[in-house]
């Protein structure tokens, strides 16, 4: 299954508004933002659990990367509330569900495989320092190595948002809402720019706060199959 795998392509969608589909799991569904391969997939989904459901336990060979934006995520090593971030990296295991129900923002299959780093980051408790280059910005890291940035970045109404990126990046609007390119989005709202690729975004009345993760598209192969 090939869903927005033409990685030189600029992507937007508004996950708010999107069908979700079941998955094979009782009580989880999805709705497929790209994907590259059938149930073991190079993907980018957000994922809705159903009060009670739970996957059995399993082990990430490619990493998973994830936020809590609704509901409380669960498994065996603790109870994740929105806002959370958190990387499980090659190897690692777990039992996922969610006794109340939750929303997740999930990317699969995409870590290098000598990664090891597990990162658990509240993303509410963290501060946010002003971007010195650009105005009406601020940003909290949460997480930097030789192939990726990602940040949390916050844009003050009306702020206007510049920056090219080189290596592609995909920006997820956890809240507000600004326009790009003729595009609005909006809280769930998803967009995925090539490498080479130019954010001019003027925010909302009511500012943004988006998820960034860039530099990371440079290492995509367009031949992966899983």
């Amino acid at each position: 299954m090939n869903i927005n795998a033409d990685f030189t392509l600029r992507v937007v969608l508004h996950g708010a508004s999107m069908a979700w589909v079941d998955s094979p799991v009782a009580g989880v569904q999805r709705r497929m933002l790209d994907r590259i391969g059938a149930e073991v997939a190079r993907a980018t989904t957000i994922v809705r659990y159903a009060p009670g459901s739970q996957f059995t336990a399993h082990t990430h060979g490619g990493g998973e990367e994830f936020i809590v934006l609704e509901g409380v995520f669960q498994d065996e090593h603790g109870d994740y509330p929105p806002g959370s971030y958190i990387r499980n990296p090659p190897t690692s295991r777990h039992t996922p569900g969610s006794a109340q129900g939750c929303i997740i923002f999930v990317k699969l299959w995409q870590f290098a495989p000598e990664d090891r780093t597990h990162v658990i980051v509240d993303m509410n408790k963290m501060g946010k320092i002003g971007d010195q280059l650009r105005r009406g910005v601020a940003v909290t890291p949460l997480f930097e190595d030789e192939r990726e940035t990602v940040q949390l970045e916050y844009w003050e109404p009306g702020a206007q948002v510049q920056l090219n990126y080189p290596g592609g990046a995909e920006l997820l609007v956890l809240a507000g809402d600004f326009w790009d390119a003729g595009d609005h989005l909006h809280a769930m709202s998803w967009m995925r720019l090539p490498c080479g690729g130019r954010l001019a975004a003027l925010a909302g009345n009511q500012g943004a706060r988006v998820w960034v993760k860039q530099r990371h598209l440079r290492f995509v192969d367009p031949s992966i199959v899983l």
